[in-house]
């Protein structure tokens, strides 16, 4: 059942209401903001990086704001560098099933996308976001085929290749260039929701992600507003894989790699010191409004004990 008021809340999103929902009653210290331009759609972008730096302005030590470009642009190369330069962009979300005219999508590993990801090295930005996962009609499943990273992620090992929604349904794809490319890492939006309405599904999925690229490079992600981020992150640090996908593929889910998912390997990957990092937000206004929520709640049957964690 859709709860939310679609036009204010999930298209029109309020800075004041995604700042309440993510940090002041959500468990998150950090998010990382998406953009997704879909400008055959939208006026201005379904999501721009212009709207995402009014929204990280709000609270810059928390908030990393990503760009998007569709490099199909006549002047992409200007808008990656206007982007990281006026918006503050620390990463870009590509979204290679973009529509643009007749055009019903691209690919990563079209040479027309390398000056892009050039620029951005030339300017110091690393972490090159992917939707490679689920559709929303009309837009093509197969144009969010996985198999086009291996090529810029050889070609490009100073970037970092984060493939949200971790290819789904490809997830095999995902796993073998995710092998053989350790610059590949897997971020669980998506996929983490099967956590609460199919469980085996969603330890398979974990079990092959382990086995097959190892505790470090699984990032969380929660879709949010989309679906809300509390419920996910609660079932995620409650689940256990059984055990005979223990057995079968030599993996666990313990609570030490749970706390690498949900912060501390996104931290690496925006050279982020976990430590200091919540030492410098402890009492910064948004915790004081925490604070002073919690205080108005009644007492919590359970506790994530989540600390440091990074959202998207």
């Amino acid at each position: 059942k859709w709860t939310m008021d679609y036009e204010t809340q999930f298209r029109k999103v309020d800075p004041d209401w995604y700042l309440e929902e993510m940090f002041i009653k959500g468990d998150a210290d950090m998010t990382i903001l998406s953009t997704q331009v879909l400008m055959d759609f939208y006026h201005t972008g379904f999501t721009n990086a212009d709207r995402n730096a009014q929204m990280r302005a709000r609270a810059p030590e928390r908030i990393i704001s990503l760009g998007g470009v569709d490099p199909r642009m006549p002047n992409a190369l200007e808008e990656v560098e206007r982007q990281i330069k006026e918006c503050g962009v620390l990463g870009f979300k590509w979204y290679t099933a973009e529509w643009r005219g007749q055009s019903r999508g691209w690919s990563a590993n079209d040479p027309m996308v390398f000056p892009l990801y050039e620029k951005c090295i030339e300017l110091g930005i690393k972490n090159m976001h992917f939707h490679k996962g689920p559709a929303v009609e009309p837009l093509s499943l197969s144009k969010f085929d996985v198999r086009d990273i291996d090529e810029p992620a050889w070609l490009y090992p100073e970037l970092n290749f984060i493939i949200d929604h971790v290819g789904l349904p490809r997830l095999d794809d995902f796993c073998w260039i995710a092998t053989r490319c350790p610059n590949v890492y897997g971020s669980l939006a998506v996929a983490n929701m099967f956590v609460h309405n199919n469980p085996r599904h969603f330890a398979e999925i974990m079990a092959n992600l382990l086995f097959w690229i190892g505790p470090d490079r699984i990032i969380w992600g929660t879709d949010f507003p989309i679906w809300y981020p509390h419920w996910l992150l609660d079932d995620f640090m409650a689940f256990q894989l059984p055990d005979d996908l223990k057995q079968e593929y030599g993996v666990d889910l313990t609570d030490e790699i749970k706390h690498k998912i949900i912060g501390s390997n996104a931290a690496r990957l925006y050279n982020i010191d976990i430590e200091s990092k919540l030492k410098s937000l402890e009492n910064d206004e948004i915790a004081q409004r925490k604070h002073a929520y919690a205080a108005s709640q009644p007492p919590q049957a359970t506790d994530t004990g989540v600390a440091g964690s990074v959202s998207r």
